[in-house]
């Protein structure tokens, strides 16, 4: 019998789903699977009929960090250039969502950390316990996590070990919507869907300023923005998406 694979990737139109599938190990983090989730999200970047993915995990939970019985035998679930799960030092250039459910925690928050916008159920828990087996969150944990929440409350968190709910994230911002049990994944979708309804190289170009706004220079921004909105002015869809204001129809989007 083949053993069930690490992660599972489906395609829902222009939604890219990919689940982390070893719910019997609360889905921690194998090299195997880092590398699966590494190739789904080239197959995102390169694809023109692709425009969002959304990052969740099989049996109730997101992510319970690298599996540390892995860890033990010298395995490390990264990639160079990649990091940790094959994302969190090398996103995507189109929007990543994640769905969670359960825990996220250590590796498995740095990766959600590394997406765009979260959707939790209300159950969803997350948490940097690193600090209390000896390691520290280098997946993202001690650089994302300060500039997602205010400072005070990431420094306890990555101090102390402890985790936060999902409706407490959600009031500090950290989560886009907290729903119940069990409908994180389509509530995800249905986010991702409206997304991309919208024209491919806006959203591209908007995650893309978004991101890397905060570290240019303060006397360069709207230098460092104009070549990137330029190409965008300049494409065939903000052509079509005008024509089909005026026309009272929905725009059919080139990626061009």
């Amino acid at each position: 019998m083949n053993a069930e694979p690490e992660v599972l990737v489906d395609r829902h139109d222009r939604v890219l789903v990919i689940t982390v599938n070893r719910p019997g190990q609360k889905n921690a983090m194998t090299l195997a699977a880092a590398r699966v989730i590494a190739e789904a999200l080239d197959r995102l970047d390169g694809s023109p009929d692709l425009s969002v993915a959304v990052l969740t995990g099989a049996g109730g939970t997101f992510c319970a960090g690298m599996d540390l019985k892995r860890f033990a035998q010298g395995e490390r679930p990264a990639l160079p250039g990649r990091g940790f799960g094959g994302l969190v030092e090398a996103p995507p250039k189109k929007p990543i969502i994640a769905a969670v459910e359960g825990w996220a925690l250590g590796g498995g928050f740095e990766l959600a950390l590394a997406c765009d916008l979260v959707v939790a159920s209300r159950t969803a828990r997350f948490g940097l316990p690193e600090v209390r087996r000896g390691l520290v969150a280098r997946g993202g944990g001690m650089i994302r996590l300060p500039q997602r929440l205010p400072r005070s409350v990431a420094m306890e968190l990555l101090l102390t070990g402890d985790h936060l709910d999902s409706e407490r994230a959600e009031r500090l911002g950290l989560v886009n919507r907290v729903v119940a049990e069990g409908d994180a994944l389509a509530a995800a979708t249905t986010l991702a869907e409206r997304i991309a309804r919208n024209a491919p190289l806006a959203v591209q170009c908007a995650k893309t300023v978004a991101s890397a706004a905060p570290g240019w220079p303060q006397d360069e921004v709207w230098q460092r923005q104009a070549p990137l909105s330029d190409a965008v002015f300049a494409s065939e869809d903000a052509q079509e998406g005008a024509r089909a204001f005026v026309e009272r129809r929905e725009p059919v989007w080139t990626g061009r």
